[in-house]
């Protein structure tokens, strides 16, 4: 495989893995240098890569162990999960103010969650994959994943409740 063929394979998931890699590390910086040293790895192994079936899932496997493992190093002090914000720019000033205010509430609940829990929301509800993909990627069953992720929403669901019913956290 030649580096076009290459290029053409993994462009249509770089930006996954790059998303991946910035939910679960401090910046923006660090999602970069993880997402060009998971490309150098893929491509280093990309003799081995022909006859695989989900390169994708590969990738996305290689980043979740990729970013356990530098948050488990000793950089770890340094690194926390961060999500960037998308609004709407039609929208009026106070209710920019009621997202932006709601979606910190949620980043923040979401960054008290387990690692386990926090990338499966990255997964499935922001990635939008498929259940079976991630199972192959995590390794957990179907139905496993399902539990988690329930239990997850549930308690982002129920602190939002909590936060926007008292007013106070």
């Amino acid at each position: 495989m030649n580096q076009i063929e290459f290029m053409q394979i993994v462009s249509p998931f770089k930006d996954k893995v790059f998303r991946l890699a910035k939910r679960l590390l401090i910046s923006r910086e660090e999602a970069e240098d993880a997402t060009q040293e998971l490309l150098v790895k893929l491509w280093s192994k990309n003799q081995s890569l022909d006859g695989f079936n989900n390169i994708e899932a590969f990738a996305m496997t290689m980043t979740k162990n990729y970013c356990l493992d530098q948050l488990k190093s000793k950089r770890a002090g340094n690194l926390k999960i961060v999500h960037s914000n998308f609004t709407d720019s039609h929208a009026s000033p106070e209710t920019k103010a009621e997202d932006s205010d709601s979606l910190a509430w949620v980043e923040k609940i979401i960054n008290q969650l387990p690692v386990q829990q926090r990338m499966l929301i990255q997964m499935r509800d922001i990635e939008q994959l498929e259940f079976a993909e991630i199972s192959k990627i995590i390794q957990m069953n179907e139905t496993a994943i399902r539990v988690a992720l329930s239990r997850a929403r549930k308690t982002i669901r129920e602190s939002m409740s909590k936060t926007h019913s008292y007013g106070i956290r």
